[in-house]
């Protein structure tokens, strides 16, 4: 049963997520915080308490955007302790994951919360704790993607983006970023796991941090040494290593 703090300075949305996880049956207990210094607090008593104490915390669903000290301040300072509390960022904004994961989160949940989505920050804080305490790494299981679409969340919500429709990829950190004609997504899928899984489909990595579908190539541009590419109206460097590469796959696409 897991011990959990939640922390926003919102009430109503601090209210609403403590009754969504006291309704979870593997939340054993949830206490709330209306601001990161008042959660500092409280975890260092959790701490001072020992992880099987009655003040023990073991996971901390924490908002970002706060007056004064703000959600990745505070996950920070839990980096520094020896034994912390794991992580789970709930937040209306999907811009700071990046950051987030850096900071070793477990879960990154976007406004307003689902009950679906939240069992699923529940069920992997679960697993990571269990398997902590079994001084074992979890047992995470793989299901097979979708071939033709992959699945983003939007303001909450999980969609599902056509990988026709996916012009490049960004690396960031451990996310990459889909770009398409509509907009952006951010997943949680390194760039070489999309490399591989994409590669049968039309898609070349032509740098380190990017990954182009050939079909959506505009131009192939030479400019004193340099290679880059045209891809809608965003211009993207190839790098010496990819480029030969790069220019075979066009040419062979041209000509068949």
């Amino acid at each position: 049963m897991l011990r959990v703090l939640a922390v926003d300075d919102e009430r109503p949305s601090l209210e609403e997520l403590l009754y969504l996880l006291n309704a979870d049956p593997r939340i054993g207990s949830a206490e709330g915080a209306g601001d990161a210094t008042e959660a500092l607090r409280r975890i260092n008593r959790a701490l001072a308490s020992g992880p099987d104490g009655p003040e023990a915390v073991d996971v901390v669903f924490l908002d970002i955007q706060m007056p004064g000290l703000d959600g990745l301040d505070l996950a920070r300072l839990l980096t520094g302790f020896a034994r912390p509390p794991l992580v789970v960022f709930v937040t209306a904004h999907e811009d700071f994951a990046v950051q987030a994961f850096d900071l070793k989160a477990v879960d990154y949940v976007l406004k307003p919360v689902r009950r679906e989505r939240l069992a699923e920050a529940v069920r992997r804080a679960a697993e990571l704790r269990a398997a902590a305490r079994r001084g074992a790494a979890p047992h995470i299981p793989v299901h097979e993607p979708d071939p033709d679409h992959i699945p983003v969340e939007l303001g909450g919500v999980t969609r599902f983006v056509a990988v026709d429709d996916i012009t490049h990829v960004e690396a960031q950190g451990d996310y990459a970023r889909l770009h398409t004609d509509r907009g952006s997504h951010l997943v949680r899928i390194p760039l070489s796991t999309l490399e591989e899984r994409w590669r049968s489909r039309g898609f070349v990595r032509i740098h380190r941090r990017h990954l182009v579908a050939l079909r959506h190539i505009g131009e192939l541009r030479l400019d004193a040494g340099t290679v880059s590419v045209l891809v809608g109206a965003e211009e993207l460097q190839v790098s010496r290593r990819h480029a030969r590469e790069l220019r075979d796959l066009l040419m062979r696409r041209t000509t068949s």
